[in-house]
């Protein structure tokens, strides 16, 4: 290089150095840039997506067709086409207004109810994101929405086999639309609606950042405070339901129960066989419903990580322990082990471990599933002989209690001594996930207050709902067509043309 270029690179330094103290004052004023937002994984998002499909498997065809096997061949087909047509009346109205009762801020009504603010699925496209369990961690909202319309969907198709062979068509669709309307959505509101762990993060950070600033300090303690009170109620107690057990299982169990004494009995009901006609059926739908709860139970989790693959070994294993639980019960108190017990015994094992597939253990999930599988069989029997109802499908001594089992044992089960994961605590460590010092007494009692609020809120709703139901179109169907069955007097149509 000759001097001449030394010379002018030499000037131009100095320019470039001038110009840079002139301008480095106007930087240092400037705000710092917002942090960027987080962004899906794709493996996040598949997981989620292909759980969705599963819960939707459990209901059409597994619970179609698990239902279908157990009513009579007159009323096969009636059995199929409730539970088809609720799934697909439920995702409209899901997206309706479903998922903004559900899922957003209520206002005033909060602890109970969300809003409007995303009826008709408003503000909601391609970039919208939902939040997950883990700070920093999102998936896209479409895929959030139908996940938990899947939830929507099954939820009422439950209660169908309470009273099965003699409701009408017309009242059971509008009991539908009211149910989810009045008990589902606030359901789902009162136990899974929170703000989010970014959100508590955030704000735990803002009351550090404040220091010793009083006004500063107070202001984001009142913010955070704000945002730890935008939760539902049951949520807010401190209750766990990590895939529905209250939201789901107890909530369809009381209502079929409710259903079952209101209708009143089938006809014929104690003095007339009324076996399964196909348990060929019955064994297909109860399959499908094992499988597909995998992505019920594991799906909930919303990410696809370690908690993931717990809820799923748990699933699998409480379910075989129920089964086993019910089968040799069952064969020491009627001298032969039968496939519908089984079958049924699989069923109380998912239930059961539904709310504590992502904070039991194994061998927790195991000893769950064992107490399922007796418990529930004694109420499919003897207690429900002893008061006279009649449950067809067993939908309360299966979901209701199995339901209620795994809601308590998982505020027990929950504990690291017992191998479970631990209470989560967002607030300790922001930004990431803690683990809670847990207190039995008060963690059993947040499941107890979570459990009873479910009991009433849905028994009383829905005692209510078939009363005004029957006042407009009537919920039973005449003597005649019952006789007949429901699938010629309610459809016109023969499941099987021999």
């Amino acid at each position: 290089m000759t001097k001449s270029n030394l010379s002018r690179w030499g000037f131009a330094g100095l320019a470039l150095a001038a110009a840079a103290s002139l301008v480095e004052p106007a930087l240092a004023q400037a705000p710092a840039a917002a942090p960027t937002p987080p962004k899906p994984n794709s493996g996040d998002t598949a997981f989620v997506l292909f759980s969705a499909y599963f819960v939707l498997m459990m209901a059409i065809p597994g619970l179609a067709l698990f239902y279908g096997g157990l009513v009579r061949a007159k009323n096969m087909l009636s059995v199929l086409t409730q539970v088809f047509v609720i799934v697909a009346l439920v995702s409209i109205i899901y997206v309706t207004y479903g998922y903004s009762l559900a899922f957003t801020s209520g206002g005033g009504l909060n602890s109970f109810i969300g809003g409007f603010s995303k009826a008709f699925l408003m503000g909601v496209d391609t970039n919208s994101t939902a939040a997950t369990f883990s700070n920093g961690v999102v998936i896209p909202e479409f895929a959030f929405i139908i996940f938990q319309m899947t939830f929507a969907c099954i939820t009422p198709a439950l209660i169908v086999g309470a009273f099965a062979e003699r409701v009408k068509f017309s009242a059971l669709l509008l009991f539908t639309v009211l149910w989810v309307t009045f008990i589902y959505f606030p359901m789902a509101h009162m136990v899974w609606y929170w703000a989010g762990p970014d959100a508590i993060a955030d704000a735990v950070k803002a009351v550090a950042a404040a220091g010793t600033d009083a006004a500063a300090k107070a202001a984001a303690e009142a913010k955070l405070a704000a945002v730890k009170a935008d939760a539902g109620l049951i949520y807010s107690w401190g209750a766990l339901d990590f895939a529905g057990g209250t939201v789901v299982h107890i909530n369809a169990g009381i209502a079929g129960l409710v259903g079952c004494i209101v209708l009143g009995k089938r006809i014929g009901y104690g003095k007339e066989l009324m076996p399964p006609h196909s348990l060929v059926m019955t064994l297909i739908g109860a399959a499908l419903l094992w499988v597909g709860w995998f992505g019920f139970n594991a799906g909930s989790n919303l990410e696809a990580n370690g908690t993931a693959a717990m809820a799923a070994i748990n699933t699998f294993v409480a379910t075989g322990a129920a089964t086993l639980s019910w089968l040799f019960v069952e064969w020491a108190a009627k001298g032969k082990p039968s496939l519908l017990g089984a079958a049924s015994g699989a069923i109380a094992g998912l239930v059961a471990v539904t709310p504590a597939a992502g904070f039991a253990g194994p061998m927790g999930s195991i000893i769950l599933g064992l107490i399922a599988g007796g418990v529930c069989f004694i109420f499919c029997s003897t207690v429900k002989n002893t008061f006279g109802y009649d449950d067809t499908l067993d939908v309360f001594g299966i979901h209701g209690v199995g339901g209620i089992i795994g809601a308590i044992g998982t505020g027990i089960l929950v504990s690291q001594a017992l191998g479970g994961s631990g209470v989560p605590d967002y607030e300790s460590k922001p930004g990431e996930l803690a683990v809670a010092a847990y207190e039995f007494g008060t963690q059993v009692w947040a499941q107890i207050k979570g459990v009873l609020l479910t009991v009433v809120w849905s028994g009383i709703g829905s005692f209510v709902i078939f009363k005004i139901v029957d006042v407009i179109v009537g919920l039973r169907v005449t003597a005649d067509r019952e006789r007949e069955g429901l699938d010629l007097a309610e459809h016109g149509e023969r499941a099987y043309n021999l």
